[in-house]
């Protein structure tokens, strides 16, 4: 039985060959491409607005050294955004409960953003490992904290987002037993179980897409520090 609630995280094959890359790339196909109309229809523009708006909220913090990095975060913001809300769907699966590409998500722009940090600013961004008016004595203490603080950025990042997604899928399927094993013998219980499913799809609806702000936000706010 425990087997079968996590059967929804193993990545699907077709004969023996990983569909993950087709789970990555579905989501892309349902954007609308741009044409070349002078007028663009309803959805074209939808899409550019809330694009507009992302890439305004990501680049509010980031000073114009950040705004070159805009392609990339508002790019990362799409696909996890589509990932995970269409993970949602019946007989989908979700790469991003997988704490590997998460990972192979988060770890790259991290360095890519402490790098940045080293190359234009290296006194500054050493700086960050020890706090300004620290005791002589607490001084080694402090980097070492300060260090291993920096370096687990990228798992906690990785690890958030797929522990939110994992747990919302669980708690989704395990509600959803249970309301179809009370209908035959408690339908009242069964209808209030029901409910809860609708209001907790709803929630795993919001959790997916403040996940993917939140794991673009903070790779944002880790730039900042280093530009």
């Amino acid at each position: 039985m425990n087997l079968s609630f996590f059967d929804q995280f193993m990545s699907p094959q077709l004969l023996g060959i990983p569909l993950i890359m087709l789970a990555m790339m579905f989501p892309t196909l349902l954007l609308p491409f741009p044409t070349t109309r002078w007028i663009t229809n309803r959805l074209s523009t939808l899409q550019l607005w809330f694009i507009h708006l992302t890439t305004k909220q990501l680049m509010l913090p980031l000073n114009k050294g950040g705004h070159k990095w805009a392609l990339i975060l508002t790019s990362l913001m799409m696909l996890l955004l589509m990932i995970n809300l269409l993970g949602l769907l019946p007989y989908t699966f979700t790469p991003t409960t997988q704490l590997s590409m998460n990972m192979a998500l988060a770890f790259p722009l991290w360095l890519a953003t402490l790098l940045t940090g080293l190359r234009n600013q290296p006194t500054t961004s050493l700086g960050h490992l020890l706090p300004e008016g620290t005791p002589t004595p607490l001084i080694p203490a402090l980097i070492l904290i300060e260090t291993t603080s920096l370096l687990i950025r990228p798992l906690a990042l990785g690890v958030r987002l797929t522990a939110n997604l994992t747990a919302g899928h669980l708690l989704i399927q395990l509600i959803s037993t249970a309301t179809i094993t009370l209908l035959p013998i408690l339908p009242t219980v069964s209808i209030l179980t029901s409910l809860i499913l609708l209001l907790l799809t709803i929630l795993e609806i919001a959790v997916a897409m403040i996940q993917a702000y939140v794991f673009v936000l903070l790779l944002s706010l880790y730039l900042q520090e280093n530009i």
